[in-house]
């Protein structure tokens, strides 16, 4: 008997594992691991069981990082904002920049805008909406291009009271949080999804930043909670959870809720 219990429950993890993977197919078991830790799974598999029901492998550690840099950013992470660019083109090859503003604290993305022709004034005006309510960073760490480096910039963070903190030349890695989101809106957005144009472009980031990215993906920085804290639901085991889906960009990713048994 308790080896037909125990065969049911391998089966329906399983088949729970099996599903999220179907709805996400873009996701690492990592991430699929803390879902199931996050929506409050107590018997949730580690990666490497998840990688072996959906035939994926699980990431390799990453290489090693300064640690001094690291431990200053950890140090005042809570004070820091980080800002950069990248390029996205569109179907009909015109080129757009995305600025991103993200914290350091809670992998939070406060801002993004799109636009053709980027300015100093222009980055500046971001950072006004995107402190509304004088909620201004102490730090904001930014490479060493002009738009940044400009003297209406730089005096634009003296009047705002925010220190400007340049990364070295040709040291991506020290803005490593900023430069890492940028990879992850195009390996988990824009290599699936071309816009057509500025418009749609503001469109995918907001479903994405606004319905996934900050209220659902997890990050193992922050101990795999969410950038917007998470409901804290009741600890459940695989056979006795039952999800319910809401698909986001026409189910590119889906979002999940606990359903009452």
């Amino acid at each position: 008997m308790c080896k037909i219990e125990s065969e049911n429950e391998q089966g329906t993890t399983i088949a729970l594992i099996k599903r999220i993977h179907w709805e996400n197919p873009l996701i690492s078991p990592e991430k699929i691991h803390e879902r199931l830790v996050n929506l409050g799974i107590s018997d949730a598999p580690v990666p490497n069981t998840i990688a072996k029901y959906i035939g994926k492998s699980p990431k390799t550690s990453s290489g090693k990082q300064i640690q001094s840099w690291k431990t200053s950013l950890n140090n005042h992470k809570k004070g820091i904002w980080a800002i950069d660019f990248f390029v996205v083109p569109t179907l009909y090859f015109k080129v757009l920049y995305v600025l991103i503003i993200i914290s350091h604290d809670r992998r939070k993305i406060k801002h993004s805008a799109v636009t053709s022709n980027p300015s100093s004034a222009w980055v500046a005006q971001q950072i006004r909406e995107a402190t509304p309510y004088g909620a201004t960073p102490e730090y904001l760490i930014h490479d060493n291009d002009t738009i940044f480096t400009f003297a209406y910039f730089q005096q634009f963070l003296n009047n705002t009271n925010i220190k400007s903190k340049k990364t070295g030349y040709h040291c991506p890695w020290q803005n490593g949080i900023c430069e890492r989101v940028g990879g992850i809106l195009r390996r988990e957005l824009l290599d699936h999804i071309i816009p057509f144009n500025e418009r749609h472009l503001e469109y995918l980031l907001s479903e994405y930043i606004n319905r996934y990215y900050n209220p659902s993906r997890t990050h193992q920085g922050i101990e795999c909670q969410t950038p917007i804290p998470s409901i804290e639901w009741p600890v459940s085991t695989v056979a006795d959870t039952i999800l319910v889906s809401d698909p986001v960009l026409g189910g590119l990713y889906h979002n999940y809720k606990k359903r009452a048994a």
